[in-house]
């Protein structure tokens, strides 16, 4: 049975004034963190726990990694921002360091995630009308059920999750949902002369480390090929090594149409996001037909260029892959039968808590903190474990040691 943890004076001093003057869109656990190092995070009141959250897997190459901080004050010192009326030198350093790290003709930049999605999403239906011929107003786009792009009104549109869109309409139109890792569904859909682009997670993260069937993505990538629709993957999430690999979609060697990433390309420090294409998509958009005051500014680019190197000098795809299966070994090896489902590529993993009662999982997560580990559930009875990528052994270990000891108050 779950006891009643004690909060101090100083974390409530903080939690009232959020409560006070912020508004009411998060259900934090009631942590208040002020410091992060590596895999760790420190409270106001000085305890240490392990992060298996990374930010939403932002923090990839854990925090306040330091060549990534020295590349963030370098730049920060000299120039950050020169909005793109005008040129300014790290920009095109960074376009041509980052469309050869990932094979593309161009890269747009953006900020947020779901400024990047949005991005990819008006390329698509722009490639829709200039190249394939579709008739005005009348492309279309596939997505997945369960999917999670961000949180603006055209990508709640598209979205499945009640919580995201009740008494947010009118919607969207232009978009067709159709069941995730399900190719006969894809290719009925495929049908219309109008569909333009599909786009997916090659693993669904917020909908609780939905992994899809070995070879979906690849077959998926060619029923789109020969339909002359474009391929876009969403690997905000699944990308920068998260999963094991690179890109989510190097696991089945599919190179995506349009390519979006955000999150761990600043490795936590400031929001970048990208798209990626080849001309035949990117240079359909013309000057002035779309942009972003602060994508593409200095301070991001060079702290991008950082983000990225780190991930390849550090290994720290091959540390997620041989970590991440240490971690699910681990957690099976609890047999514990709260535990009802593990799932997971890389260090991008979930557990489904098996418990009659609904708030099992919340409060696991509570009894986690108070234990060390941070961790958040998602939809209910879903609980992501998704360390940074640099994570040791032992620490691995040390968290599941956690975990397992958590696991008892249930």
């Amino acid at each position: 049975m779950l006891q009643s943890f004690k909060i101090s004076e100083k974390t409530r001093h903080y939690l009232d004034l959020e409560e006070q003057y912020g508004a009411h869109n998060y259900h934090p656990l009631p942590v208040v963190l002020d410091r992060g190092e590596g895999v760790f995070l420190y409270d106001v009141d000085g305890k240490r726990y392990y992060d298996f959250l990374s930010g939403y897997s932002a923090v990839n190459q854990g925090h306040c990694h330091p060549i990534l901080v020295q590349a963030l004050i370098d730049q920060a010192q000299k120039l950050t921002l020169t909005s793109r009326a005008f040129h300014n030198d790290v920009l095109g350093e960074y376009a041509a360091f980052i469309t050869n790290y990932f094979g593309y003709d161009k890269v747009l930049p953006m900020n947020t995630g779901v400024e990047a999605v949005e991005t990819a999403l008006k390329l698509t239906r722009r490639w829709g009308y200039v190249v394939k011929g579709i008739p005005e107003n009348k492309a279309k786009i596939i997505v997945c059920a369960n999917n999670f792009h961000g949180r603006t009104l055209n990508v709640i549109s598209f979205s499945t999750d009640p919580g995201s869109r009740t008494d947010f309409g009118p919607f969207m139109p232009g978009y067709e949902v159709i069941p995730y890792n399900n190719l006969p569904a894809l290719e009925k859909a495929l049908q219309d002369k109008n569909v333009a682009g599909f786009l997916l997670e090659p693993i669904q993260g917020e909908a609780g480390v939905v992994v899809p069937d070995e070879g979906y993505l690849s077959k998926a990538r060619q029923y789109c090929e020969d339909a002359q629709v474009l391929f876009i993957a969403d690997e905000i999430q699944t990308g920068l090594a998260r999963t094991g690999k690179m890109l989510a979609c190097d696991h089945e060697n599919v190179h995506p149409d349009i390519l979006i990433l955000g999150k761990a390309l600043s490795g936590g420090l400031l929001p970048v996001a990208a798209v990626l294409a080849n001309d035949e998509i990117m240079l359909t958009i013309k000057p002035g037909e779309h942009g972003s005051t602060y994508g593409g500014n200095p301070l991001a680019c060079k702290v991008a260029i950082a983000a990225l190197t780190v991930l390849k000098t550090e290994k720290m795809a091959e540390n997620a892959a041989a970590m991440g299966e240490l971690l699910r070994t681990e957690l099976a090896a609890l047999a514990s039968p709260h535990i009802g489902t593990i799932r997971g590529k890389g260090l991008l993993n979930a557990i489904v808590i098996n418990h009659p009662n609904p708030e099992a999982a919340w409060d696991l997560c509570l009894t986690l903190k108070e234990n060390g580990l941070l961790a958040k559930p998602t939809h209910g009875d879903k609980i992501r474990f998704a360390p940074p990528l640099l994570i040791t052994a032992a620490q691995v270990m040390e968290s599941v040691e956690i975990i397992g000891k958590s696991l008892e108050i249930l």
